[in-house]
Parts: C-alpha cells; sequence; structure tokens
C-alpha cells in the first residue's frame, strides 16, 4: 500500500514538473530576460499571493502578466489608477435596468476585478479610498455591494505597480496595506543584449503568440503540492531567527538593526518566506526547502516589511542594504 502511495506521489510530482517546465518555456518565448522577476512571480502565483512591483514605465509588466495569463488560461485585466477613480470603478455597481416583466429594478454590473490576474498600474496614483477597496478584494476575495457579496474568481491574484521616480500627485500605500502583498518585486532595467532582442522582437510584422499549456485545474494541483513540501526543522528556526532578527526589540537583532530599523516585519513574513521557500523548491525540482531558498527568496516577502527609521535616512541606508547585512550574519 506504501508503495502504491509513493509511486502516486512520484507521478504527480513528475507531471508537476513537466508542466512547470512547460510553462517557462512558453513565456520565456515572449519575456526576454527578468529571469529572476519570472520566477518570483510564479511562486507567487503557486502561492496564491499578490505583488507589488516597483520599476520605472516601459519594463514590460503589463506583457508579462499578460503573457502568464495566456500561458495559463487565465483571464487578464489591466486597471489603470487615476486620482479621481472611485471604489465602484473598480468592484462594479448598480444599475437601473428593466425587467422581462416591465419592473425597473436594480442589476449588478461586474467591474474589471472580476478577473483571475489583475494589473493594478500606478497604485500609488489613486486616493486611500479605492486603494483600501482593491485591498479589502485582495484579502477578502470577495466584494460587497449594497449589501451583497459577490465571490472573486478562483485563482484572483493582483500584480499592483509603483513608478519609483515619480512622487508628486501620488497616494503612498500605508505599511499595514503593504504587508498585505505576498512579495515586494523590483524589475530592472534590461541588459545591452536582452534589449537588441527586445527591440529585434518587437519591430517586425510577426508576432510571437504562447501557447496556453496548462489548465487551471493542473494550476490547483501546483498549488496544493507545494503546500506539502516539508520544511526541516533547522530550516523553520533560520526562518524564524531571521524574521526576529529584523525587530529591534529583540534579543536576536544585531546592533546594525537596532540602529537603522524602526519596525520589523511580523508573522506573516515568517508564513510568506516557509511558502515562498516551499514553491522555490518546487519550481527547482526539490522536494526539500533549504537556507538557500530562504535566503533567495527573502528580499521580496521583507523588502515592505521592515521600516528603517530615521538614521537610515539620514545615512542613505536602504532597506535592502538592511536584508544584505541580515542575510549575511
Amino acid at each position: 500500500m506504501n508503495d502504491e502511495i509513493n509511486q502516486i506521489s512520484s507521478e504527480k510530482w513528475n507531471k508537476c514538473l513537466t508542466e512547470i517546465k512547460k510553462v517557462k518555456e512558453e513565456i520565456a518565448k515572449v519575456i526576454v530576460g527578468q529571469d529572476q522577476i519570472v520566477e518570483e512571480m510564479m511562486i507567487a502565483l503557486i502561492c496564491r499571493g499578490h505583488c507589488l512591483i516597483i520599476g520605472v514605465p516601459g519594463l514590460a509588466k503589463t506583457l508579462l502578466i499578460r503573457t502568464l495569463g495566456q500561458v495559463l488560461d487565465l483571464s487578464f485585466k489591466r486597471i489603470q489608477f487615476t486620482p479621481d477613480m472611485m471604489p465602484s470603478d473598480i468592484l462594479g455597481c448598480e444599475i437601473l435596468q428593466n425587467s422581462s416583466e416591465g419592473k425597473k429594478e436594480f442589476e449588478f454590473v461586474k467591474g474589471p476585478i472580476f478577473s483571475n490576474l489583475i494589473l493594478a498600474d500606478e497604485i500609488n496614483r489613486t486616493p486611500p479610498k479605492t486603494q483600501s477597496a482593491l485591498l479589502e478584494a485582495m484579502q477578502e476575495l470577495q466584494v460587497s455591494i449594497a449589501g451583497e457579496t459577490f465571490s472573486l474568481p478562483e485563482p484572483f491574484l493582483v500584480f499592483a505597480t509603483q513608478n519609483p521616480i515619480e512622487h508628486e500627485g501620488t497616494y503612498p500605500l500605508p505599511e499595514a496595506q503593504l504587508d498585505r502583498f505576498f512579495f515586494s518585486l523590483k524589475i530592472s532595467y534590461p541588459s545591452i543584449e536582452e534589449e537588441r532582442q527586445i527591440v529585434a522582437n518587437t519591430t517586425v510584422n510577426s508576432e510571437i503568440n504562447p501557447a496556453q499549456v496548462l489548465k487551471k485545474e493542473s494550476l490547483a494541483e501546483i498549488q496544493e503540492l507545494a503546500l506539502d513540501i516539508p520544511a526541516p526543522d533547522h530550516v523553520m528556526d533560520y526562518i524564524l531567527n531571521l524574521v526576529h532578527s529584523t525587530r529591534p526589540e529583540s534579543e536576536r537583532a544585531t546592533d546594525f538593526v537596532r540602529k537603522y530599523v524602526a519596525w520589523g516585519a511580523g508573522p506573516r513574513a515568517s508564513q510568506n518566506l516557509t511558502k515562498a521557500a516551499k514553491a522555490l523548491a518546487l519550481l527547482n525540482g526539490n522536494p526539500l526547502i533549504s537556507i538557500g531558498d530562504v535566503n533567495k527568496i527573502a528580499p521580496a516577502v521583507l523588502r515592505h516589511r521592515i521600516i528603517p527609521n530615521y538614521n537610515a535616512t539620514g545615512e542613505g541606508i536602504t532597506v535592502d542594504d538592511i536584508i544584505n547585512e541580515l542575510l549575511s550574519e
């Protein structure tokens, strides 16, 4: 009986690895470079986690998320956030309609949030009221309109972007709302060779269309399999020590943290580090998570959960500097 169970598990494991390989190959046909961002977004997808993406315009964020939706057979919507946007613009609203019996009655018209993948472009350009409406939907996976609750499609992921070089006319997300994001990702410029290939691919008549290689049901199997990957005790100890060392009041905090950090990461960071390490191990075909997996994914999990103090701001110490210091120790 045990041999049969092991055989089934092995078949499921190999099937998932084959499907993951196909997804990577299809995305690589369209997206040039950005291997780390692609990997981190796939981890977020496996962990059912939302992402905050920080990067200047023109780095193919929309193309990347749309491609992810095409390859995985998921619906995709892009929402451009503006200062005059209202919650109803993204959630939907009730409209007075004529019924089949000739009576006037309200009918709910769903907004663009009713999609599997949402690109919330420049989320910091919209007022806090609209930000909160989106973040509540991210947390609860449902929206309430006029006393009626509507469930969002499964899976449901939000990839919100922020422009790091413009601050006028923006409404920065509060730290409590930032903590709802699974990852905070930094997308950088391509190299010269990568940009050469991008230009070559996008200045011709032909268009590269990725194939749909994974069904929603298969994605759900991969998500469940990732959670089944065990975390050894020494890796769990490492995760807990790392997160606790970000808190200035903790006995595990270093002098560096006490000098430059105002607030450290909370328990959600420990949860997300564990889940992300499991997903990374699965992507690499490893049956166990390692400290190397934790270190690789730690910046994306901790970046928006550590708040530097005035000393850090005055001396030009960034959050990434603090994280690198912690990992080096």
